[in-house]
């Protein structure tokens, strides 16, 4: 397994930007896939992005599509997502998490380290 780290989140207002970042440690961060979740309070963890380990075949879910990218650098073990326009309804803590299998999947079960999470709250 790897360790994961976030970074990046904060506080701001609806139509801005933030860039989160996921810091990974441990076995080869080359091999895995990444994907980004979050869970907003009294709602279920929802997927939000991933990317396969070579970082050339990036996936987002519908609600974010056009608004966020998610790019990899496999030579500093790290992994962002990148947030435009954002919207109220994007509030929530945000996860980054690692699949060894290494094509990447929507579904967080499949995925095998997390990140602790860094809080994003957008105001309108």
């Amino acid at each position: 397994q790897v360790q994961l780290v976030e970074s990046g989140g904060g506080s701001v207002q609806a139509g801005d930007s933030l860039r989160l970042s996921c810091t990974a440690s441990g076995r080869s961060f080359g091999g895995y896939a990444v994907g980004w979740f979050r869970q907003a309070p009294g709602k279920e963890r929802e997927f939000v992005a991933g990317i396969n380990w070579r970082g050339d075949v990036p996936f987002y879910a519908d609600s974010v599509k056009g608004r966020f990218t998610i790019d990899r650098d496999n030579a500093k073990n790290m992994v962002y997502l990148h947030m435009n326009t954002l919207k109220p309804e994007d509030t929530a803590v945000y996860y980054c998490a690692a699949d060894a299998i290494g094509a990447g999947t929507r579904v967080w079960r499949l995925y095998d380290s997390w990140g602790q999470g860094t809080q994003v709250t957008v105001s309108s």
